[in-house]
């Protein structure tokens, strides 16, 4: 399905469902807000005849009914705590690289500094939304947390999350598998990857034993073993609570982990559009001229179908590249035995520390489709613009592709 944004204000959409007497969770209308009123953030401060007043923004009220409070009548610590916060993070980046006398005791707020302190209780009520939403709509148990304390940048406003591949019309990713191991014991037995003539890819404590390039084979719906079958990983989705962060050196948001992870542990698995190698031709070129691409070739077993992760994906969508990666890509098969289609799971390479960034190489087999320009064999329309790589890695190739 194909959306199409609001170009009404968050300020029009409160003030119509307010003249209609009608109820809007996502914006902040609710019976209650309807009849009471609540301090959603504040705007700005000044200090008149001794008392100090704030400007309170009200929840669920567009900004024209915004109206100046004393502070004694405020009962939001952690709102005033946030205001306080963002001035003072405001007026240090001013004061970077020159000498500036600081005052205590300010009569008002100068215009640019009560304009941040808006925009940033904005996009912090923005990124709590989106939070929300990304955790309603996944579907395992770990968190997934948003954070930017880097600059005022919101959640993307073309994204959607999907938990498994979207196919595009004619594209069937599920090929009616209709029969499973009947082991009681997998590891023990002649279970799914021995039928497929390759061998278990997980080890007891359930971690990834396997070289990359090998293909995994997971147990599938038919099979007999139970939810706790050690060779059901990838399709139980991420156990690790991860959070999408706004990098601070320009390449927009990351993904970090807020566990540990250990060495060949399954993290994540890349999903997105799943569409032909023709459409994903077209749709490379008019990425380019942006300077990013989210195409990953499905070509394990050939290059007929490409995952787009532009619009649809999951929190892959945001983990960066690089040319020291701490995650490797695998091909995996469960409920579609289709060679032609593969789900690709992402593996940890090594101990990854809690708060450290996730990160693989575009240029893994596979993996994201930012091809050299001096690659062998391309027709020049498959030629890809150069990205420089911002990676960091000391072994950093220069580019991404």
């Amino acid at each position: 399905a194909w959306y199409v944004p609001c170009l009404a204000s968050l300020e029009t959409l409160q003030e119509l469902c307010r003249k209609e007497n009608l109820t809007c969770k996502s914006i902040g209308i609710t019976n209650r807000s309807l009849k009471s009123y609540e301090v959603e953030y504040l705007c700005d401060y000044k200090v008149e005849e001794g008392t100090e007043y704030y400007l309170v923004k009200w929840k669920g009220w567009p900004e024209s009914s915004n109206t100046w409070e004393p502070q004694k009548n405020l009962k939001c610590p952690l709102l005033l705590q946030n205001f306080l916060s963002d001035k003072n993070e405001y007026l240090s980046r001013m004061r970077e690289g020159k000498a500036l006398k600081v005052r205590n005791h300010i009569k008002a707020l100068k215009p640019g500094v009560a304009d941040y302190i808006v925009k940033k209780a904005k996009q912090r009520i923005a990124l709590q939304r989106w939070k929300e939403e990304l955790n309603r709509k996944k579907n395992h148990k770990a968190m997934i947390l948003v954070e930017n304390t880097v600059d005022l940048e919101g959640p993307p406003l073309d994204f959607y999350y999907i938990n498994e591949y979207k196919p595009a019309p004619g594209i069937n990713v599920i090929n009616g598998i209709t029969t499973g191991c009947e082991c009681a014991d997998c590891p023990a037995e002649k279970c799914c990857p021995k039928e497929a003539g390759f061998i278990l890819a997980y080890n007891k404590q359930k971690k990834l034993k396997i070289q990359p390039g090998l293909p995994i084979y997971e147990c599938n719906s038919f099979c007999r073993c139970g939810p706790d079958c050690p060779n059901r990983i990838v399709q139980k989705g991420t156990p690790y609570s991860l959070c999408i962060f706004r990098t601070n050196n320009g390449r927009g948001w990351g993904v970090k982990t807020l566990q540990k992870i250990k060495t060949n542990s399954f993290v994540m698995e890349y999903v997105g559009e799943v569409i032909t190698s023709e459409e994903a031709e077209r749709r490379g070129q008019l990425y380019d001229t942006q300077g990013n691409t989210y195409l990953f070739d499905l070509d394990y077993d050939s290059d007929e179908f490409t995952v787009d992760a532009a619009r649809y994906g999951n929190v892959s969508h945001f983990v960066n590249h690089s040319c020291d990666p701490n995650l490797q890509v695998f091909n995996v098969f469960i409920d579609n035995l289709d060679l032609r289609l593969p789900r690709i799971a992402l593996f940890s390479t090594r101990t990854i520390k809690a708060g450290e960034e996730l990160t693989f190489d575009y240029q893994m087999k596979g993996s994201i489709d930012l091809t050299s320009d001096s690659a062998d064999g391309l027709s020049p329309s498959r030629k890809r613009i150069r990205t420089v790589c911002k990676c960091g890695a000391v072994c950093c190739r220069g580019y991404l592709n």
